[in-house]
């Protein structure tokens, strides 16, 4: 399988879930002002959405969507229990903190990457509000599924990755600051982070 990424954005999150898992993939960078690949090829060719991560599977179709990726990728190993079994209950409560995390807060705070200046207090606003709900989370439990690290923790640490970048202020939440040091830590994180071309 293949991962197309680019440096430290949503496909950090898929590249670090198949470093816990110790999957073998294939990377590919991607430059998504010219949207061509690191080998030359139109990327928009490969993706119709132009944007990553996109995921190539062994019989060569497509998969896109970061909190859809992370969750294909558990599935294959689930033994290491990074995603709840399919059709149980926590595993819609995964799905419900993914869904939050990608329209609520990757939203919001990527966002601040691209806003006009009079438009960062409208993004700042909305996503502190969104974040006082998963420190209230993580005040009460270490991860967002209870005990157990799963995708969704991943897909949490990226997005608030990108605070001190953004601009965005991490201090008014101790418990979020402590949690993005707690996932920093883990050798996979750091792996993928130092593949990408990252700190660690």
């Amino acid at each position: 399988m293949k991962l197309y990424y680019a440096q430290g954005a949503c496909s950090l999150s898929p590249h670090i879930v198949a470093e816990e898992l110790g999957l073998a993939l294939e990377y590919e960078k991607v430059d998504l002002r010219s949207k061509t690949t690191e080998h030359g090829a139109d990327y928009r060719a490969i993706s119709g959405k132009g944007y990553v991560p996109a995921l190539v599977l062994e019989d060569g179709s497509l998969l896109t969507e970061a909190q859809v990726i992370v969750q294909y990728l558990a599935d294959l190993k689930p033994t290491m229990r990074l995603a709840p079994a399919a059709g149980s209950i926590e595993r819609y409560r995964l799905q419900e903190w993914l869904a939050y995390i990608a329209t609520e807060l990757h939203k919001n705070i990527g966002g601040l990457f691209v806003a006009a200046p009079d438009g960062r207090a409208g993004l700042i606003a909305t996503a502190t509000r969104r974040l006082d709900l998963v420190a209230k989370a993580l005040d009460a439990q270490p991860w967002l599924m209870g005990d157990q690290f799963s995708v969704a923790d991943v897909y949490l640490y990226v997005v608030l990755s990108w605070s001190p970048a953004a601009k965005f202020d991490l201090s008014p939440w101790p418990v979020l600051q402590s949690f993005v040091a707690r996932v920093a830590a883990r050798p996979a994180v750091q792996k993928a982070r130092r593949a990408e071309g990252l700190p660690a």
